[in-house]
C-alpha cells in the first residue's frame, strides 16, 4: 500500500511540474519553446515484431503496435509504427508520434503493400479523441505510452505496458 502512495505522490508531482513548466511557457514569450525533433522513418513492420493491444469490445479490427520502431525522442513524443487489420482483411500501416504532453497524434506516414512508406499528406499535430469506435489512439495515449500525460521513459517500458495491456502506472486497483 505504501509502494502505491509513494507512486502516486511522485506521478502527481510530475503532472504539476509540467502543468507548471507549461502555464510558464504560456505566460513567458521569451521561455524556450517545444521543437520537434528531426526524424527518420523506420524499417517496414515484420509479422513477428507485431505486439497487439486491446482496443475494445467495440471493434472488431486488430490494433499492433511493431515493437522495434516504438521509441521515445528528446521531445518527449513517444513514436512507432501501427498496423490496424480490419475485419474486412484490410491491414492499414503507418507510422505515428504521440506528443504526451498536449495529448497531441502526429501521423507522419503511410505504409504501402509493397514495404514502402509514403510521406502522410497532412502531417500536423491533432488532439486525440476518445471516440467510442477506433479509441486505438486514445488508448496508446492515456493507457499504455503516456500514463498522466507523461511519456514512458524508454522503450522497454512501453512494452511492457502493452505486454500488461495497460501501464503499471494506471493500474491501481
Amino acid at each position: 500500500m505504501m509502494r502505491f502512495f509513494t507512486l502516486l505522490m511522485g506521478l502527481l508531482a510530475g503532472v504539476a511540474l509540467l502543468a507548471e513548466a507549461h502555464a510558464r511557457e504560456a505566460d513567458d514569450p521569451d521561455a524556450p519553446q517545444w521543437a520537434e525533433t528531426a526524424i527518420e522513418f523506420p524499417a517496414f513492420p515484420r509479422e513477428a515484431n507485431l505486439r497487439e493491444f486491446y482496443v475494445s469490445e467495440v471493434t472488431t479490427h486488430k490494433f499492433y503496435i511493431d515493437a522495434t520502431t516504438l521509441s521515445v525522442g528528446t521531445d518527449g513524443v513517444v513514436r512507432y509504427v501501427l498496423v490496424v487489420r480490419t475485419s474486412g482483411g484490410a491491414t492499414n500501416t503507418s507510422f505515428e508520434g504521440i506528443r504526451c504532453e498536449s495529448g497531441e497524434l502526429k501521423i507522419y506516414a503511410t505504409g504501402h503493400h509493397d514495404g514502402q512508406w509514403a510521406k502522410a499528406r497532412r502531417s500536423e499535430w491533432r488532439r486525440i479523441e476518445n471516440k467510442p469506435v477506433n479509441r486505438h489512439h486514445a488508448v496508446l495515449a492515456r493507457e499504455l505510452f503516456c500514463p498522466l500525460a507523461l511519456p514512458i521513459r524508454t522503450p522497454a517500458e512501453g512494452l511492457e505496458a502493452l505486454r500488461l495491456g495497460k501501464h503499471p502506472a494506471v493500474n491501481f486497483q
